[in-house]
């Protein structure tokens, strides 16, 4: 299978999170997904967040409750070790859909809600950081 050229910044849609064109950052130094919440907790192997957020539109308010795929240790930009729940979610990404982990983390004070990583990446993708939103054309209208 041939791999599909992205940029370093690029569209994507959570589908059953009802999050659609949300800006993300491509990080092939990162390992795994991960997008923006708040008020993450943890009870009987469900995870409840709020997606809110008054920079990224996208963001809706709304509290969501789903199961804990995997709780793991991440270190973080800053060096930091966090415990991380993670979700199973749906995404749209350059114009197909796919199964992917998303880690719950406050990125608040980062400039894109998602991090799209390596693990997410392998196989179908190459990234040409000279590029960016080549996804554009996949953009979802809602």
């Amino acid at each position: 299978m041939e791999k599909q050229i992205i940029g370093c910044k690029e569209i994507i849609s959570i589908i059953n999170l009802d999050l659609y064109n949300l800006d993300a950052k491509i990080d092939t130094g990162a390992d795994s997904n991960a997008i923006h919440c708040d008020e993450i907790q943890i009870k009987d192997n469900m995870v409840t967040f709020r997606l809110l957020d008054e920079i990224h539109e996208a963001y809706h308010g709304r509290k969501i409750t789903l199961p804990v795929y995997k709780i793991k240790k991440v270190r973080s930009s800053n060096g930091q070790i966090q415990r991380r729940p993670s979700v199973k979610v749906i995404v749209d990404f350059m114009g197909n859909r796919y199964e992917s982990v998303v880690s719950l983390t406050d990125r608040s004070d980062m400039k894109f809600p998602m991090l799209i990583g390596r693990k997410f990446m392998a196989n179908k993708f190459l990234v040409d950081v000279s590029k960016e939103y080549l996804s554009e054309e996949f953009r979802i209208n809602k």
